[in-house]
Protein backbone atom coordinates (compact mmCIF):
# COMPACT_ATOMS: atom_id res chain seq x y z
CA UNK A 1 0.00 0.00 0.00
CA UNK A 2 1.34 3.43 -0.90
CA UNK A 3 2.13 6.13 1.61
CA UNK A 4 -0.71 8.53 1.96
CA UNK A 5 -1.63 11.76 3.65
CA UNK A 6 -4.95 13.50 3.11
CA UNK A 7 -5.94 16.96 4.20
CA UNK A 8 -9.17 18.86 3.70
CA UNK A 9 -9.08 22.64 3.80
CA UNK A 10 -12.36 24.52 4.03
CA UNK A 11 -12.13 27.85 2.25
CA UNK A 12 -14.41 30.79 1.68
CA UNK A 13 -12.37 33.92 1.01
CA UNK A 14 -8.83 33.29 2.27
CA UNK A 15 -6.21 32.37 -0.30
CA UNK A 16 -4.86 28.84 -0.13
CA UNK A 17 -1.08 28.93 -0.31
CA UNK A 18 0.92 26.42 -2.30
CA UNK A 19 3.48 24.26 -0.49
CA UNK A 20 6.32 26.57 0.66
CA UNK A 21 9.03 24.36 -0.83
CA UNK A 22 7.83 24.92 -4.39
CA UNK A 23 7.89 28.02 -6.58
CA UNK A 24 4.53 29.59 -7.35
CA UNK A 25 3.37 29.00 -10.94
CA UNK A 26 -0.18 30.35 -10.82
CA UNK A 27 -1.97 32.67 -8.40
CA UNK A 28 -5.65 33.60 -8.43
CA UNK A 29 -6.51 36.61 -6.27
CA UNK A 30 -10.16 37.47 -5.60
CA UNK A 31 -11.36 36.22 -8.98
CA UNK A 32 -15.01 36.87 -9.80
CA UNK A 33 -17.00 36.63 -13.01
CA UNK A 34 -20.40 38.08 -13.83
CA UNK A 35 -22.12 37.74 -17.20
CA UNK A 36 -24.38 40.70 -17.97
CA UNK A 37 -27.09 41.13 -20.57
CA UNK A 38 -29.95 43.60 -21.09
CA UNK A 39 -32.36 41.21 -19.36
CA UNK A 40 -30.33 39.85 -16.48
CA UNK A 41 -26.93 39.15 -15.01
CA UNK A 42 -25.43 35.82 -13.94
CA UNK A 43 -22.92 35.68 -11.12
CA UNK A 44 -20.76 32.74 -12.21
CA UNK A 45 -17.75 32.92 -9.86
CA UNK A 46 -17.03 34.77 -6.64
CA UNK A 47 -13.87 35.42 -4.61
CA UNK A 48 -11.68 32.62 -5.96
CA UNK A 49 -8.28 32.59 -4.23
CA UNK A 50 -5.82 29.85 -5.09
CA UNK A 51 -2.07 29.39 -5.37
CA UNK A 52 -0.65 26.56 -7.49
CA UNK A 53 2.97 25.41 -7.29
CA UNK A 54 5.36 24.70 -10.11
CA UNK A 55 4.85 21.09 -11.23
CA UNK A 56 1.61 20.62 -9.30
CA UNK A 57 -1.43 18.81 -10.71
CA UNK A 58 -4.69 20.40 -9.52
CA UNK A 59 -8.10 18.90 -10.31
CA UNK A 60 -11.23 21.09 -10.34
CA UNK A 61 -14.57 19.47 -9.53
CA UNK A 62 -18.09 20.72 -8.86
CA UNK A 63 -21.67 20.37 -10.01
CA UNK A 64 -22.61 21.42 -13.55
CA UNK A 65 -22.83 25.18 -13.79
CA UNK A 66 -20.45 25.88 -10.90
CA UNK A 67 -18.02 27.77 -13.13
CA UNK A 68 -15.22 25.21 -13.66
CA UNK A 69 -14.99 25.78 -17.40
CA UNK A 70 -15.49 29.53 -16.99
CA UNK A 71 -12.51 29.61 -14.66
CA UNK A 72 -10.40 27.56 -17.03
CA UNK A 73 -11.31 29.85 -19.94
CA UNK A 74 -10.13 32.83 -17.90
CA UNK A 75 -6.84 31.05 -17.18
CA UNK A 76 -6.49 30.34 -20.91
CA UNK A 77 -6.93 34.00 -21.84
CA UNK A 78 -10.27 33.38 -23.56
CA UNK A 79 -12.50 35.16 -21.05
CA UNK A 80 -11.68 38.14 -18.85
CA UNK A 81 -12.48 38.17 -15.12
CA UNK A 82 -14.90 40.78 -13.79
CA UNK A 83 -12.90 41.07 -10.58
CA UNK A 84 -9.51 40.01 -9.30
CA UNK A 85 -6.15 39.16 -10.80
CA UNK A 86 -4.57 36.11 -12.44
CA UNK A 87 -0.79 35.88 -12.09
CA UNK A 88 1.37 33.39 -13.99
CA UNK A 89 4.91 33.34 -12.64
CA UNK A 90 4.17 36.76 -11.16
CA UNK A 91 2.95 38.31 -14.42
CA UNK A 92 -0.61 39.51 -14.73
CA UNK A 93 -2.56 37.65 -17.44
CA UNK A 94 -5.30 40.25 -17.72
CA UNK A 95 -5.34 44.05 -17.64
CA UNK A 96 -9.05 44.81 -17.52
CA UNK A 97 -10.46 43.08 -20.60
CA UNK A 98 -7.11 43.03 -22.40
CA UNK A 99 -5.03 39.86 -22.23
CA UNK A 100 -1.24 39.81 -22.25
CA UNK A 101 -0.52 37.89 -25.45
CA UNK A 102 3.06 37.14 -24.40
CA UNK A 103 1.74 35.26 -21.36
CA UNK A 104 -1.01 33.46 -23.29
CA UNK A 105 1.53 32.25 -25.84
CA UNK A 106 3.14 30.18 -23.07
CA UNK A 107 -0.04 28.28 -22.15
CA UNK A 108 -1.13 24.86 -23.43
CA UNK A 109 -4.87 24.09 -23.62
CA UNK A 110 -6.66 20.79 -24.24
CA UNK A 111 -10.45 20.65 -24.63
CA UNK A 112 -12.90 17.73 -24.59
CA UNK A 113 -12.77 17.59 -28.38
CA UNK A 114 -9.32 17.07 -29.88
CA UNK A 115 -10.04 19.66 -32.62
CA UNK A 116 -7.40 18.34 -34.99
CA UNK A 117 -7.05 19.51 -38.58
CA UNK A 118 -8.16 16.50 -40.67
CA UNK A 119 -5.91 17.42 -43.60
CA UNK A 120 -2.81 17.53 -41.37
CA UNK A 121 -0.84 14.47 -40.33
CA UNK A 122 -0.24 13.66 -36.66
CA UNK A 123 3.19 15.31 -36.84
CA UNK A 124 1.78 18.42 -38.53
CA UNK A 125 -1.02 18.73 -35.96
CA UNK A 126 1.45 18.38 -33.09
CA UNK A 127 3.84 20.96 -34.49
CA UNK A 128 1.20 23.49 -35.60
CA UNK A 129 1.82 25.91 -32.68
CA UNK A 130 5.51 25.89 -33.55
CA UNK A 131 4.72 26.64 -37.18
CA UNK A 132 2.50 29.54 -36.15
CA UNK A 133 5.28 31.10 -34.08
CA UNK A 134 7.75 30.73 -36.92
CA UNK A 135 9.96 27.83 -35.87
CA UNK A 136 11.97 26.14 -38.62
CA UNK A 137 10.82 23.00 -40.41
CA UNK A 138 13.56 20.77 -38.99
CA UNK A 139 12.96 21.97 -35.43
CA UNK A 140 9.21 21.36 -35.85
CA UNK A 141 9.80 17.87 -37.22
CA UNK A 142 12.14 16.90 -34.39
CA UNK A 143 9.80 18.21 -31.72
CA UNK A 144 6.78 16.47 -33.27
CA UNK A 145 8.59 13.12 -33.34
CA UNK A 146 9.84 13.61 -29.78
CA UNK A 147 6.30 14.29 -28.52
CA UNK A 148 4.73 11.52 -30.60
CA UNK A 149 7.02 9.10 -28.78
CA UNK A 150 6.26 10.70 -25.41
CA UNK A 151 2.48 10.27 -25.80
CA UNK A 152 2.74 6.75 -27.21
CA UNK A 153 2.20 7.52 -30.89
CA UNK A 154 5.60 6.61 -32.28
CA UNK A 155 5.08 5.21 -35.76
CA UNK A 156 1.87 7.18 -36.30
CA UNK A 157 3.51 10.51 -37.17
CA UNK A 158 2.35 10.31 -40.80
CA UNK A 159 -1.17 9.09 -40.00
CA UNK A 160 -4.24 11.33 -40.25
CA UNK A 161 -6.90 11.95 -37.60
CA UNK A 162 -9.48 9.81 -39.42
CA UNK A 163 -7.15 6.83 -38.98
CA UNK A 164 -6.93 7.23 -35.18
CA UNK A 165 -9.14 6.17 -32.28
CA UNK A 166 -10.63 8.75 -29.92
CA UNK A 167 -7.95 8.13 -27.33
CA UNK A 168 -5.19 8.48 -29.91
CA UNK A 169 -6.65 11.77 -31.15
CA UNK A 170 -6.60 13.10 -27.59
CA UNK A 171 -2.96 12.07 -27.31
CA UNK A 172 -2.26 14.20 -30.37
CA UNK A 173 -4.10 17.13 -28.75
CA UNK A 174 -2.02 16.73 -25.57
CA UNK A 175 1.20 16.55 -27.57
CA UNK A 176 0.18 19.68 -29.51
CA UNK A 177 -0.44 21.55 -26.25
CA UNK A 178 2.99 20.44 -24.97
CA UNK A 179 4.82 21.40 -28.16
CA UNK A 180 5.62 24.92 -26.95
CA UNK A 181 6.83 23.64 -23.55
CA UNK A 182 4.03 25.54 -21.81
CA UNK A 183 4.39 27.10 -18.38
CA UNK A 184 0.87 25.87 -17.61
CA UNK A 185 -1.21 23.05 -19.11
CA UNK A 186 -4.98 23.63 -18.92
CA UNK A 187 -7.33 20.70 -19.56
CA UNK A 188 -11.13 20.90 -19.78
CA UNK A 189 -12.76 17.44 -19.54
CA UNK A 190 -10.26 16.04 -22.06
CA UNK A 191 -11.41 12.44 -21.57
CA UNK A 192 -15.13 13.05 -21.11
CA UNK A 193 -16.12 11.58 -24.48
CA UNK A 194 -14.05 8.40 -24.14
CA UNK A 195 -15.27 4.97 -23.06
CA UNK A 196 -14.41 3.84 -19.53
CA UNK A 197 -11.48 1.59 -20.43
CA UNK A 198 -9.89 4.15 -22.76
CA UNK A 199 -10.39 6.86 -20.15
CA UNK A 200 -8.65 4.75 -17.53
CA UNK A 201 -5.74 4.21 -19.90
CA UNK A 202 -5.55 7.93 -20.67
CA UNK A 203 -5.46 8.74 -16.95
CA UNK A 204 -2.36 6.57 -16.65
CA UNK A 205 -0.84 8.12 -19.76
CA UNK A 206 -1.52 11.67 -18.61
CA UNK A 207 0.07 10.95 -15.23
CA UNK A 208 3.15 9.55 -17.00
CA UNK A 209 3.37 12.54 -19.34
CA UNK A 210 2.92 15.06 -16.52
CA UNK A 211 5.68 13.40 -14.49
CA UNK A 212 8.01 13.18 -17.49
CA UNK A 213 7.56 16.86 -18.44
CA UNK A 214 7.19 18.18 -14.86
CA UNK A 215 4.14 20.05 -16.15
CA UNK A 216 1.93 22.25 -14.00
CA UNK A 217 -1.63 21.12 -14.77
CA UNK A 218 -5.11 22.48 -14.04
CA UNK A 219 -7.60 19.73 -14.90
CA UNK A 220 -11.40 20.12 -15.02
CA UNK A 221 -13.48 16.97 -14.61
CA UNK A 222 -16.89 15.76 -13.43
CA UNK A 223 -15.39 12.39 -12.49
CA UNK A 224 -14.42 12.37 -8.79
CA UNK A 225 -12.35 9.19 -9.05
CA UNK A 226 -10.40 10.68 -11.95
CA UNK A 227 -9.86 13.92 -10.03
CA UNK A 228 -8.46 12.09 -7.00
CA UNK A 229 -6.35 9.67 -9.03
CA UNK A 230 -4.65 12.43 -11.03
CA UNK A 231 -4.52 15.30 -8.58
CA UNK A 232 -2.00 16.48 -6.02
CA UNK A 233 -4.94 18.54 -4.79
CA UNK A 234 -8.65 18.52 -5.60
CA UNK A 235 -10.44 21.88 -5.56
CA UNK A 236 -14.21 21.64 -5.00
CA UNK A 237 -16.29 24.57 -6.29
CA UNK A 238 -19.77 25.31 -4.92
CA UNK A 239 -22.87 25.78 -7.11
CA UNK A 240 -23.27 29.20 -8.73
CA UNK A 241 -21.79 31.51 -7.87
CA UNK A 242 -18.80 29.22 -7.75
CA UNK A 243 -16.65 29.57 -4.67
CA UNK A 244 -13.98 27.26 -3.31
CA UNK A 245 -15.74 25.06 -0.75
CA UNK A 246 -12.79 22.84 0.05
CA UNK A 247 -9.31 21.88 -1.10
CA UNK A 248 -8.33 18.26 -0.60
CA UNK A 249 -4.65 17.27 -0.59
CA UNK A 250 -3.98 13.87 -2.19
CA UNK A 251 -0.63 12.40 -1.21
CA UNK A 252 -0.55 8.89 -2.63
CA UNK A 253 2.90 8.07 -3.97
CA UNK A 254 3.60 8.57 -7.67
CA UNK A 255 3.50 7.02 -10.13
CA UNK A 256 0.07 5.71 -9.13
CA UNK A 257 -1.30 2.48 -10.54
CA UNK A 258 -5.00 1.89 -11.09
CA UNK A 259 -4.84 -0.45 -8.10
CA UNK A 260 -4.55 2.56 -5.80
CA UNK A 261 -8.27 3.09 -6.42
CA UNK A 262 -9.01 -0.10 -4.45
CA UNK A 263 -7.27 1.18 -1.32
CA UNK A 264 -9.62 2.09 1.57
CA UNK A 265 -8.04 5.53 1.99
CA UNK A 266 -8.61 6.33 -1.69
CA UNK A 267 -12.24 5.20 -1.50
CA UNK A 268 -12.77 7.30 1.63
CA UNK A 269 -11.59 10.46 -0.13
CA UNK A 270 -13.86 9.80 -3.12
CA UNK A 271 -16.84 9.15 -0.81
CA UNK A 272 -16.19 12.32 1.19
CA UNK A 273 -16.07 14.43 -1.96
CA UNK A 274 -19.19 12.75 -3.39
CA UNK A 275 -21.11 13.35 -0.15
CA UNK A 276 -20.09 17.00 -0.20
CA UNK A 277 -21.37 17.30 -3.78
CA UNK A 278 -24.59 15.46 -2.91
CA UNK A 279 -25.26 17.95 -0.11
CA UNK A 280 -25.47 20.69 -2.74
CA UNK A 281 -28.46 19.18 -4.59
Amino acid sequence: MSAHRSETIEQTSDAQDAPPSAATKLELVGIGKEFRSKRASTHALSDINLTISDGEFVSLIGRSGCGKTTLLRMLAGLLSPTKGEILIEGRSLWSGTKVDSSVVSQLGVVFQEANLFPWYSVADNISLPLRLRGDGKQERRERAHELAELVGLKGFENSYPRELSGGMRQRVAIARALSIRPKLLLMDEPFGALDALTRERMNLELQRIALATEATVVFVTHDITEAVFLGDRVVHLTPRPGRIRQIRSIDFDRPRSIDVQTEPAFGAIVRDLRHALDEEE
